[in-house]
């Protein structure tokens, strides 16, 4: 991994360290909603708006466009600005923090699900992806993938989860070993997903990589529009199949 990959991947987490101290925002009231879906994972969850998207404000479009009923739901926010979309403000709610590792989702998910509305759906973003790019053991990532899934659906045995087959990072920082981990996960994944899903509870996969390029990309690793709007149809297309009306 290039010392210049790490560091772009490690900035949003400097930024939110240094602006944890700000007032908490103010606490949302209970979702009624049928579908209240919590986006999970690192950067590519939280977006830094000019500088990166994130897919989910590109995602919410799309379902206000369907006539859906969801909310999401999380205790984190970020501090970009959405604009209005045929009337109806952007739900910031989500679970995404800059730099994150496999580890450190798994150290927090059970707090998150505590504090927040349980979810009907977890879409799990890029796995195990800031693991490969600080070089934190492969085998290691997988175990805490496997228990952050086991949390969720003890907190909601009912729970959908839909787990990304991750976006590469742009081809000319594709090393070897970084292309030998990401074609590993995504074939883990897969297993992942069936071995993970009960009679209750599903684990899906959404494809990611097929199709997705460098034109895609703000940065070495981060979405820009075009690139937000690809990974949020992505989802959509998994979405409208479980959905409740």
């Amino acid at each position: 991994m290039t010392n210049r990959l790490l560091l772009l991947l490690l900035l949003p987490f400097l930024f939110l360290s240094c602006t944890s101290e700000e007032e908490p925002t103010e606490t949302d009231s209970p979702s009624n909603s049928i579908n209240k879906i919590m986006p999970l994972g690192a950067s590519r969850v939280e977006g830094a708006r000019p500088d990166f998207e994130s897919y989910r404000y590109e995602l919410w479009k799309l379902m206000v466009d369907g006539g859906w009923d969801f909310d999401y739901v999380g205790t984190n926010d970020d501090l970009s600005s959405y604009p209005s979309y045929l009337g109806f403000t952007f739900d910031n709610d989500h679970e995404g923090r800059g730099g994150w590792t496999s580890g450190q989702i798994l150290q927090g998910i059970e707090g998150w699900l505590n504090e927040t509305d349980t979810p009907d759906i977890i879409l799990f973003s890029s796995p195990g992806g800031n693991d490969a790019l600080q070089n934190l053991p492969y085998e290691e990532a997988v175990s805490n993938i496997n228990q952050i899934i086991d949390i969720i659906q003890i907190a909601n045995p009912n729970v959908t989860i839909i787990i990304e087959q991750m976006a590469p990072a742009l081809s000319s920082e594709m090393t070897a070993e970084l292309t030998t981990y990401f074609n590993r996960m995504q074939e883990e994944v897969s297993s992942i997903a069936s071995a993970q899903t009960t009679a209750s509870s599903n684990v899906l996969t959404v494809n990611m990589y097929t199709g997705f390029d460098d034109t895609l990309l703000a940065d070495a690793v981060h979405y820009n529009e075009a690139g937000a709007k690809f990974i949020a149809e992505r989802y959509y297309t998994v979405l409208t199949s479980i959905l409740e009306q």
